[in-house]
């Protein structure tokens, strides 16, 4: 008979790693990291280590160690070294991801400032890193500024034209004249000509008012943003006078989520089930005209027993429905602004590391490196619209009229 297996092979590791302490992590990057490294010197040496062939090239002369931070520690890297010429695994040491040296930036940013030591000692772990050289993070924190100013001025007529832009705000905490305050970070992202998401602007503010909305988008527009077809963004009034004023005959998508709140909080709380259900009727129909028929339906149903949320829905009508004027097989990634709300997840994990910014420098260095992060991932990966269903989606705009897709109003006052 054969005998029962006692031990899991499979279990057994996932219950080692799911336990696994830092130091445990930390051993099994630096073995497969050396072995990777080990790896690519044997091929550049044509024969693998300590092998006679008659294809080697060159040989090895023991190794260099060299500290390399990461986010489970400090870890001991031996690079190879050759009897000829020399081997440096650049795409290890040299080309870090911009957010992992931001993160290192913004720690040394923080001590120098003087925020507590204890808190700093709490980060620092947090980030696995063991030591922080100041003239090591005074480079970083150069080279990091350097590349996160080139990406935010970026021309963007190269790219364009740009038919979707959603825009959208975050509040992060900064430490001015001794006093914790909240600054806004402003955030836009568009479809550019080839289908790819690119992250357009960053820019931090005082507050989310109709100024700083304005001086965003008009630096968008002095950079290149051409184009605009759709704007999709939250209620904010001063968001939508500004896309009105620098964007103008552009079409405004107010964001569902968004209006979804706002609607709920001038609903009864015993209607909001049923006004809800309804709601989400809408956007379930399959063509432009089932959406706006069964939004008639809606304000019919609910016009004698709730005018006042009748109304408000009326009134939000053209902008709340403004999708129907592009392609179907869009309508999901346009209608809401539920796309650059990942983004801002990603951009949350990475800055609630932080909690108080030292200044709105450091702001931008994290945030602005974060998304340079998150833009060359899109560039590199699939196409968010496919290029048929962009230029179908532009060419339906040419011959829609006025009354099918809503333009903003142009505002001179800013």
């Amino acid at each position: 008979m054969a005998a029962p297996h006692i031990i899991d092979p499979a279990g057994l590791l996932g219950q080692a790693l799911g336990d696994a302490s830092p130091d445990l992590m930390r051993h099994l990057l630096s073995t497969v990291i050396n072995s990777l490294l080990s790896a690519e010197a044997d091929a550049v040496c044509g024969a693998e280590y300590g092998a006679v062939s008659p294809e080697r090239v060159n040989s090895r002369n023991g190794y260099r160690h060299r500290e390399l931070d990461t986010r489970i520690g400090t870890i001991d890297v031996a690079i190879p070294k050759l009897r000829s010429g020399s081997y440096f695994p650049e795409w290890l040491l040299e080309r870090r991801k911009r957010a992992e040296a931001a993160l290192v930036s913004v720690v040394a940013t923080c001590y120098l400032l003087g925020v507590s030591t204890r808190r700093m000692d709490k980060l620092v772990q947090t980030l696995g890193i063991t030591s922080l050289s100041k003239s090591q993070v005074s480079r970083m924190a150069t080279d990091l500024d350097a590349q996160v100013q080139a990406f935010r001025t970026r021309p963007l007529g190269d790219s364009g034209p740009f038919t979707f832009v959603a825009a959208d705000a975050l509040t992060m905490k900064v430490r001015e004249q001794g006093r914790v305050v909240n600054a806004v970070v402003l955030v836009a992202t568009g479809v550019n000509a080839d289908g790819h998401r690119e992250v357009l602007g960053v820019k931090v503010a005082t507050s989310e008012t109709k100024q700083a909305w304005n001086a965003f988008f008009a630096d968008l527009v002095a950079r290149g943003l051409t184009g605009v077809l759709l704007v999709t963004s939250d209620a904010h009034a001063g968001l939508v006078e500004a896309i009105a004023a620098n964007v103008p005959g552009t079409s405004w998508q107010r964001c569902r989520t968004h209006f979804a709140a706002n609607l709920m909080a001038v609903t009864p709380k015993s209607a909001w089930p049923a006004v809800k259900t309804m709601l989400h009727s809408v956007y379930d129909q399959p063509d432009p005209e089932s959406v706006h028929a069964q939004f008639d339906k809606l304000l019919d149903s609910i016009g004698a027993s709730l005018p006042k949320v009748a109304a408000y829905l009326d009134d939000a009508r053209a902008d709340l429905l403004a999708f129907t004027g592009f392609p179907q097989q869009i309508w999901r990634q346009i209608w809401s602004n539920n796309p650059n709300e990942r983004l801002n997840k990603e951009i949350r994990r990475r800055t609630d590391v932080v909690g108080i910014f030292p200044d709105r420098d450091a702001v931008i260095r994290l945030v602005g490196a974060v998304l340079a992060e998150q833009h060359d991932e899109w560039t590199e990966g699939r196409r968010y619209f496919a290029l048929d269903i962009l230029a179908k989606a532009r060419d339906g705009a040419k011959t829609t009229t006025a009354t099918d897709l809503p333009e903003l109003e142009t505002t001179t006052s800013i």
